[in-house]
Formats: C-alpha cells, structure tokens, sequence
C-alpha cells in the first residue's frame, strides 16, 4: 500500500470536504448523506471509511451490518456499499485498499461478506475488481432498487440495477 495513503473512519469534519470535493465533479452527493451516514456509524448500524493520500481526501466505501438487500439482510450478511474514488485518485490501488480494510473489519462479525455492483459500464473497474478480489454472484440474479427483477420484467438500465456477490472468508482474489 502507498505510505502516502491513510484509511480512517468518518469524522465531522470531513463531511463538508466530501460532499464538495463530490460537486467539484458534477457527482450529486450532498452533506446530509454523509450527516446520516455519520449519524448511522455512532448508531454502530455503519461503519464509514475514508481514503486521504498525501492528506488530501481521495474516497469513501461504507460497511452497513443490516443491508436493504433482501438475502443479505435474512441472513446477517454485511454489505460493503458506497465505494467512490475521486477520479484523479483512480488506479493508485486506493479502491482496493478500501475494500480489504472494510473486508477486515467485515469478517469479525461473518464468514461472508457481501457486496453489489451496477450492471451499466460506469461499473465496469468495480466488476473486474470484485472478482479478482475473490466475490462471485450470489446465483439469485438481479435487483432493481433491492427487488428482484423477474424474467421478462423490464426495468431502467441504471444505477439501480444490481448485481449481488458475496465472498467467504479465506477466499482469495485469483
């Protein structure tokens, strides 16, 4: 890992540089999500990481213990979610570094963890990264806004249409 690079959790005073660092990029991403997910990391329901390289905010990923998606939450699987990399921090392995530090914390509690991804292209590095990390698909197909989409059902081709892996404790990436 990249000595410049620290990982950290979620502090007050971060949540004005996140969200404008985010509209800086023309991301809708506004304080009050990051207020909530503040809030949610003191409730223990979240626990929120951020990437700084050279001390400057670089990205986020968030760990929830209960996830919206149906199978996950059933069965007390935690869903890593939220992983965003600024786009001049991209390819510095700072995605990656998000994810094995939620992973460690991830596996205190389960043997399995839990994670979606978009369908649509904008998700194509997050997909190749997944799997080389180890998660496959869950075999339950896919969701639309955490319902399953059935045969045959039409639905928008945007962020709300997820593919959820998993990946078991002791897997390694191939």
């Amino acid at each position: 890992m990249n000595p410049n690079l620290k990982i950290r959790e979620l502090e007050d005073r971060d949540l004005s540089v996140i969200s404008d660092s985010f509209t800086e990029i023309g991301w809708h991403k506004i304080r009050s999500q990051y207020e909530r997910y503040l809030q949610e990391q003191k409730e223990g329901t979240r626990i929120v990481l951020i990437a700084e390289l050279n001390s400057d905010f670089a990205g986020h990923v968030t760990l929830l213990w209960q996830s919206a998606y149906p199978h996950f939450r059933e069965n007390g699987i935690p869903e890593i979610a939220d992983l965003n990399v600024l786009p001049p921090y991209r390819r510095q392995g700072i995605a990656s570094a998000l994810v094995q530090r939620t992973e460690e914390i991830a596996v205190t509690r389960s043997s399995i963890i839990g994670i979606g991804v978009g369908l649509h292209p904008g998700y194509n590095a997050a997909q190749r990264m997944y799997v080389l990390r180890g998660y496959i698909p869950d075999g339950r197909g896919v969701t639309y806004r955490n319902e399953y989409v059935r045969e045959g059902e039409q639905v928008a081709f945007d962020d709300d249409l997820v593919l959820y892996l998993t990946k078991e404790k002791g897997r390694e990436s191939g």
